[in-house]
């Protein structure tokens, strides 16, 4: 297959040479006009053809389809111009051609292989969801800078074929194991968002992992709790959201997967509020159980005038978002540790749930956008390793199974990536995959 690429992508950079030389060629060529000019129109279809036709890729996707095409041509337009440039210098030194052929030659060539990259950049741009807009930005502001824009192509060329590979490696890999329905666990999965955000419609809070255990057999629902509330009152609408999925969908139990504050939430619900006999199992993604240091130092540094301040407004724009009575400091003052020290005294885990604890962590500040690399700051000082915002002590429960998500290199994963909140394709962790097998973990496990 690789021998086949190959000589596909040697042919197409060799008709790109002679298309990009067909005056010289005309020049040449001892032919009627009309024959030329009929040469010039097949000439300038099997172009477009080059251009815009290609077949489907082994997973079957017309999106992966076009992006590898664009990739394909983006490397192939590379190399032409490379080799027409010293074609150029060549002709000009050794041959006889007038200056007027050369320029029109030189200029033919420019126009083609400009309208091949702007097309491979275009496949790139509609196809890739890993090449981000301000490099796209970049490129369309600083082209014409010499370096710069080598290294701006060889970041989207790089980023687009990573993520090409990945891609296919998902497909093939969900194709063989279809049938096997992986994650068809024998209870539903409910996931519960954290703070300051909300289960929307068209902004899925968990990125691309629902669209991954869905495809691998699982049924998914969310907890669709307020963003912001103290844990008491998120706890009561779990609770009853978990009753609602039972009752509506006839199962009798659901497995939860829980992030960050959610995961305090959950054990609320199952302690306080009725939903231990309609839980079957709890795990806890980057949940802060024994609270964030460094929120109690900056409620005890910000004014509180400031933190009210704040508070009006994160509220008054979540009523606009869905709430009906969000709270922002009820929810930030409930992750302090001393808040959360008194919340693990009253609220032990239950024997009929099964929990399980997770964790990651970040290696530099650089890992995440803002806040995170604050928090990551803030945290190394008071607490150590830490995702941005949890610190990895502060996930672990006692008498409860703990799993510390793979470390990558140089980066890690925040609190962030553990959600695909960024939708990011991050080296060495395919977090979809992860997920599709801790929920293959429950399936196993009997839950």
């Amino acid at each position: 297959m690789q021998s086949k690429s190959l000589a596909k992508r040697i042919l197409k950079l060799c008709y790109s040479l002679i298309v990009g030389n067909f005056t010289i060629l005309c020049t040449v060529w001892r032919i009627p006009v009309l024959c030329k000019i009929a040469l010039g129109i097949l000439t300038a279809v099997c172009f477009l053809l080059w251009n815009f036709a290609h077949p489907h890729t082994l997973s079957g996707s017309k999106k992966l389809a076009s992006l590898m095409h664009g990739c394909n041509l983006l490397r192939c337009c590379a190399w032409w111009f490379v080799l027409e440039v010293c074609i150029i210098i060549i002709i000009a030194a050794w041959t006889d051609f007038s200056l007027p052929i050369q320029l029109v030659n030189a200029g033919v060539f420019l126009l083609l292989c400009g309208f091949t990259f702007l097309n491979s950049l275009l496949h790139i741009a509609f196809h890739s969801k890993q090449v981000k807009l301000p490099w796209h930005i970049a490129l369309f502001l600083w082209w014409w800078v010499p370096l710069l824009n080598l290294f701006l192509i060889r970041h989207i060329d790089k980023t687009a074929r990573r993520e090409l590979r990945v891609e296919q490696e998902r497909a093939e890999l969900d194709a063989v194991r279809k049938k096997t329905e992986v994650c068809s666990t024998r209870y539903p999965i409910l996931m519960v968002h954290g703070i300051f955000f909300r289960d929307w419609q068209y902004f899925n809070y968990w990125g691309r992992i629902p669209a991954a255990l869905i495809k691998n057999g699982a049924v998914v629902h969310y907890g669709h709790q307020q963003s912001a509330q103290s844990i008491e009152n998120s706890a009561r609408e779990l609770a009853k959201q978990i009753r609602i999925i039972c009752e509506t969908t006839g199962c009798e139990k659901v497995n939860i997967i829980a992030h960050s504050k959610g995961g305090l939430d959950c054990r609320c619900a199952i302690q306080d509020y009725g939903a231990a006999s309609y839980v079957a199992s709890l795990t806890t993604i980057n949940t802060p159980h024994h609270g964030c240091s460094f929120i109690d130092h900056l409620l005890e540094t910000i004014p509180v005038g400031v933190q009210n301040w704040i508070a009006k407004r994160y509220n008054a724009v979540f009523r606009k978002l869905g709430d009906t009575n969000p709270d922002f400091l009820c929810g930030v003052h409930d992750l302090t540790e001393k808040s959360c020290a008194e919340f693990n005294r009253s609220h032990p885990c239950l024997p009929p749930v099964a929990y399980l604890t997770v964790m990651s962590k970040m290696c530099q500040m650089y890992s995440a956008p803002f806040p995170l690399w604050l928090g990551y700051l803030l945290n190394q000082r008071y607490s150590g390793q830490n995702d941005g915002l949890v610190p990895v002590e502060s996930a672990r429960l006692e008498g409860v199974p703990f799993l510390m998500m793979p470390e990558t290199k140089k980066r890690g994963i925040s609190h962030g990536d553990v959600i695909d909140l960024m939708r990011e394709d991050i080296p060495d962790f395919d977090v979809q995959e992860w997920f599709v097998q801790l929920v293959s973990r429950l399936k196993k496990s009997g839950f």
